[in-house]
């Protein structure tokens, strides 16, 4: 029994991988997707062969890869649309390209480019919020109830400490 949607009848084999390898990977793509890019489900076979699949380089290494495209939600999300933009070139006889338009096809059907974004969105603004709050907390004066009205006018102390306040001249400068 296969261990998600594909079976090795809908592939083509290869020279040097058959129908059930290929059926193999595409369920382990998408157990991994659906495992939210668990880095224990990165196996050095899976990386292998996605290093080869959907226009990706091998980024030196596996730690290389893994870092590049699925630490972050932002990055997961340019890692599954990467996957659904691309061509899917070459023969099934040779290449994994039937394997690769199987995977579109699930991928797109149970949304995760939406699901993707939507965490990295949901990330970014709360690293947002975060940044906000520590600014205003270094920034920002906290009001007290003695602490005079903004709207009120305060003028400069006068030299001469006899309270009354000193005139000040207006200053023009050319701005050019």
């Amino acid at each position: 029994m296969a261990k998600g949607p594909f079976s090795p009848c809908e592939f083509v084999p290869t020279e040097f991988s058959t129908a059930a390898d290929k059926a193999d990977f595409g369920n382990t793509f998408l157990h991994f997707l659906d495992a939210d890019c668990e880095r224990n489900l990165f196996t050095k076979k899976f990386y292998n062969r996605l290093s080869m699949t959907f226009g990706h380089i091998a980024h030196y290494d596996i730690h290389g890869f893994y870092g590049t495209w699925l630490t972050a939600d932002r990055h997961k999300a340019a890692f599954v649309q990467r996957t659904l933009r691309w061509p899917c070139h070459g023969d099934p006889k040779f290449t994994f390209c039937d394997v690769e338009h199987a995977i579109q096809r699930v991928v797109r059907q149970r949304n995760y480019l939406a699901q993707y974004e939507l965490r990295a969105s949901e990330a970014l603004r709360s690293a947002e919020v975060r940044e906000l709050e520590r600014l205003e907390a270094k920034y920002r004066t906290p009001l007290t109830p003695d602490s005079t009205d903004a709207t009120q006018e305060t003028m400069p102390p006068s030299p001469d400490d006899s309270g009354q306040p000193l005139a000040v001249a207006p200053v023009q400068a050319s701005l050019f």
